[in-house]
Formats: C-alpha cells, structure tokens, sequence
C-alpha cells in the first residue's frame, strides 16, 4: 500500500495572513521552529510562501533609493523584498501545494526538484490549507518499524511463502529461488520500491538465466 502526504504531514497548518507584518512572520517561524511560512488569504487558501532567505534581505541588502538599467531581474525583486514590510510583499508566489491523498514518493520527488524544505498541504475540493509537510515527515518512512514493513513486503510479492524475508534497520534480506534471473531482479525491484526500504540484499538463486543470451553460431 503506497503512503500518502495524509499518514505522515503535520496537522497544523504553519501559516500567516497576507497582511501580517514582518515582526509577526518572524515571531511564527520562531513558535514552530520552521524555516519558511505559508501565506493564506482571508479564505485560508495558500497564495505563497515566505522563507528566512526572504527576511534576511532586510538586512543584507538594505534598501537603495536609485536602480540602473544595469540591474538584473532578480536584483529588483530582491531590492523590493528588502523594502517589504508585510507577508504579501516578501512572499515568493505562487504557493506550491500538495494534497493529502498524494502519495508521498511525489511529494518528495517535488520537493527535491523545487528544492523546498515544506508544502502547505491543502483541501483537494475548497482548496484550503489543512496542513503542512516538512522534510522530516518524508524521512520518517524510514523508521518504519520491521513487522509493518516485513509485512507490506510480503503483499506486494506474488508468491510470499516461497522467499524468507529479514528486515533490519530497513535494510531488507531476500532468500529462496526464482523461476529466472529475470523474475529475481523483478522481486528485488519490487521490494526496492516499497516505501520505507534503505537497501535490499538479494539472495534469491535462479533456476534459469535468462538474461544471457548466447550469440548464434556463424
């Protein structure tokens, strides 16, 4: 059964009114020790995301009263951060969001490539935010413990019985014998694949190589 945002995001949902000030961001990142916080509308619906890079503009990069026509696109944008005084100001939008019913492998393959460190989680029907998810609760599917593994490992072969299994610090011990190399590989592949597994060890033998083809007699 693949894990969902839902079984592992926290259930309070980090965020801050697009008009809170720059003193109340920085109190709420403070309370719940995040490094970034959602920006809802009056209807509670993420519009964008405020980080700690965004606040420390203020003090990195004060504000300047000339721009040239030499300066980048970013450089505006950050000149403009540095000028904010409110979450609707400092906030990079749009929000990027998830949903609880997504499965988690998605979620963090998102928050690789967007290289962010949480998602608001929101309601797939008004579109409200309902939770948050942060790196940690992604990596949490490794402490998983080893009879709930052991046993999602054993549902997703298509005959169980006939390999033994052993689970150790996540680290997953496959034995017994396959029809071919190949259905051997596909097994190891398959327990790969279940959430929670650091490395699998596969001890299965092969009656049959078939992955070795013999090049034809000229």
């Amino acid at each position: 059964m693949s894990i969902e945002v839902r079984d592992v995001m926290g259930r309070v949902a980090i965020a801050v009114l697009e008009g809170s000030s720059f003193a109340e961001i920085v109190a709420a990142m403070k309370r719940f020790a995040v490094g970034a916080v959602t920006v809802i509308d009056a209807d509670r619906r993420p519009v964008g995301v405020v980080s700690e890079d965004d606040l420390l503009l203020k003090e990195a990069d004060p504000v300047r009263h000339s721009t040239t026509i030499f300066e980048s696109r970013r450089q505006r944008q950050e000149q403009h951060k540095a000028a904010a005084v409110t979450a609707s100001q400092l906030m990079t939008s749009p929000a990027i969001t998830v949903t609880p019913g997504a499965p988690l492998r998605d979620a963090a393959r998102l928050m690789h490539d967007r290289r962010i460190k949480q998602l608001p989680v929101i309601d797939p029907v008004t579109g409200r935010i309902v939770g948050t998810l942060h790196q940690r609760d992604v990596l949490r599917v490794f402490t998983r413990p080893a009879d709930e593994l052991k046993a999602e490992i054993r549902s997703v072969l298509a005959e169980p019985d006939r390999f033994s299994i052993e689970v150790d610090g996540g680290v997953v011990t496959i034995r017994g014998e396959a029809g071919t190399r190949s259905q051997a590989t596909a097994l190891a592949e398959a327990v790969r694949a279940v959430e929670g597994v650091i490395d699998v060890v596969c001890e299965v033998t092969a009656s049959k190589d078939d992955l070795f083809l013999v090049p034809p007699l000229l």
